[in-house]
């Protein structure tokens, strides 16, 4: 068992934070193991339960660790990290990882008159345009929730049971063999607003990712996606070149 040194210079509850993030990054602390109580920390390590409390509360802001109300501490799932610098899919990204990726259609409607996104998809004030919002989950966990807009005439009869069905990216290279040639995406941090949260299974105001796509067919627009993403569960990955 590793110990605490009471000698050095290092803080005591830093010293505790060292010991169970090597266990979790070692593998012996798993994703959803529960972590021993305060008390047994405080007896195991011979510290006291300010020191523990304090390592807890630092490893809990980290993502390291999350607390459930009456059942304890427990290990927090691992980010997923996703690669910036290529088309990905949400689908196939929690596949490769071994999740279950699904998707809930939480509405679906044929919109005209919205001069911003119209704006957004360079289309005239009257061109009709798919808007849908959809619940992204994996292995049952909310994770995203997305708002997408696409051109009506570029995917005429598109249906929210094909959205139900396949994943949105399929559709659209298989059906309405769509080639994707770039992609532009920001982001931005909000806090979670009350739908967001309750759908998100989160708090209102939980910090979060905002993620914008808009993604081109050659010279036209065929996606505008704006997502909320939860902070705690993904982190983005780019690598920057001279």
């Amino acid at each position: 068992m590793k110990k605490i040194n009471k000698n050095s210079r290092i803080a005591l509850y830093y010293q505790l934070m060292d010991i169970i993030v090597e266990d979790i990054e070692d593998g012996k602390l798993k994703e959803n193991d529960k972590l021993p109580s305060e008390r047994e920390l405080c007896i195991e390590y011979d510290i006291s339960r300010v020191t523990v409390r304090k390592a807890i509360q630092e490893l809990e802001k980290s993502g390291y660790i999350y607390k459930e109300h009456g059942k304890g501490t427990f290990v927090s799932p691992k980010k997923f990290e996703q690669d910036l610098l290529k088309f990905y899919s949400f689908t196939e990204e929690m596949k490769k990882i071994g999740k279950i990726p699904s998707s809930k259609v939480i509405s679906f409607e044929i919109v005209t008159e919205d001069e911003k996104i119209a704006r957004k998809l360079k289309l005239n004030l009257n061109d009709k345009i798919y808007k849908f919002t959809r619940l992204r989950l994996a292995d049952e966990k909310p994770m995203i929730l997305e708002t997408t807009y696409v051109p009506y005439d570029r995917f005429i009869g598109l249906t929210k049971k094909d959205l139900e069905n396949q994943p949105m990216y399929d559709i659209f290279t298989k059906t309405y063999n769509a080639v994707f040639t770039t992609a532009e995406e920001t982001f931005q941090v909000i806090a979670a607003r009350s739908r967001e949260a309750k759908l998100l299974e989160i708090s209102s105001n939980t910090p979060c990712l905002m993620v914008e796509r808009i993604t081109y067919e050659d010279d036209l627009i065929i996606e505008y996606t704006k997502s909320v993403t939860r902070g705690n569960k993904f982190k983005y990955h780019v690598i920057l070149k001279k």
